[in-house]
């Protein structure tokens, strides 16, 4: 039997997020965990969402967007987790039950020993990754106005860049991806090489973004920090699951310049494939700033935007996409 629970990932503006340490008396007790728990009845996701937050933390739940999903086996039972990022509250937090309420930057490593519920453990990672991944397209524009777009593109918040230049050679990407680091010093922008990864890996990138041609060629991860998969199908997210990949790109969710033949998605089909899947998944595909609301909404990671990123038109994350500032 699996048994449906639901977690709320309280987001403080600030990039912070909120853990439960679960109280004398109940299964695994002293772990830490997102708050949540179980679905009765009769309820919706949102409406367990609502009320177990209200009888553990004492807040009402002004905003929240569905996440991810993930199975878990314990000694005690196997569950379905669904998350949601929790974006607006009314009230504080408080421990109603007893138990120890703390905030966390998701850019610092948790204690070392720190008991974390393991169904919990891979959403840490991912609140790390920023809600705009931007793709690069010097062969169109030209090195230099590229660079001046990431700079720009930078200053309102961007924070992962795909380097993907599929017609240049290997020295020209090496150069390129040095020239985006001296010039992008001043912010913490996560660089991936598209397709190869011994070439991210020379060039001292942060990671890959593999094409999914690599998906089922590849027998096991890259061994990089960060790793990215394009996906276009429930299969194609399976295979990028399988090689543990840390995020998907998901479509094309919108007719798109660069592939005018390709069939697009729409965002029913996004968001049910989204749905099947444990990875964070940003939607693609003739998408600008102006859909990023929407894209949240429908429980994606975020955007990934090529052409968009010299016209996203918002000066920077839209705040509250990023959580509770009086937190």
């Amino acid at each position: 039997m699996i048994l449906p629970v639901v977690a709320g990932i309280l987001l403080n503006g600030r990039g912070g997020y909120l853990l439960a340490q679960r109280p004398p008396g109940k299964i695994m007790a002293g772990f830490w965990e997102f708050p949540g728990g179980k679905v009765e009845a009769g309820e919706t996701l949102r409406q367990a969402l609502d009320r177990e937050l209200e009888e553990e933390l004492g807040i009402r739940v002004n905003c929240a967007t569905p996440w991810m999903s993930r199975q878990f086996d314990y000694p005690h039972a196997r569950v379905v987790v669904s998350f949601f990022r929790v974006l607006a509250w009314s009230g504080t937090p408080q421990a109603c039950e007893f138990q120890k309420l703390s905030w966390f930057d998701p850019e610092e490593a948790l204690p070392e020993g720190f008991a974390l519920l393991p169904a919990n453990l891979p959403l840490i990672r991912a609140l790390s990754l920023p809600p705009v991944y931007g793709l690069t397209r010097a062969h169109e524009l030209g090195e230099e106005p590229m660079l001046a777009v990431i700079d720009d593109a930078c200053r309102r918040g961007l924070r992962l860049l795909q380097v993907r230049e599929k017609f240049w050679s290997a020295e020209q990407i090496a150069c390129f991806v040095q020239k985006i680091r001296q010039r992008t010093q001043p912010w913490p922008l996560r660089i991936l090489v598209n397709g190869d990864p011994e070439l991210a890996q020379r060039t001292g990138a942060d990671g890959v973004h593999l094409p999914a041609r690599l998906l089922e060629i590849l027998k096991g991860r890259p061994d990089l920090p960060w790793v990215g998969a394009s996906c276009h199908s429930r299969t194609e997210l399976e295979q990028a699951q399988g090689l543990g990949v840390d995020f998907a790109v998901l479509g094309p969710v919108c007719p798109t310049q660069t592939h005018p033949a390709a069939h697009p998605l729409g965002w029913p089909e996004f968001t049910a494939l989204r749905h099947e899947s444990p990875l964070p998944v940003y939607a693609l595909g003739g998408l600008t700033g102006l859909a990023l609301n929407q894209a949240i909404q429908q429980g994606a990671q975020g955007i990934a935007v090529m052409r968009g990123l010299e016209d996203w038109a918002e000066e920077k994350i839209p705040s509250h996409l990023c959580g509770q500032e009086s937190v």
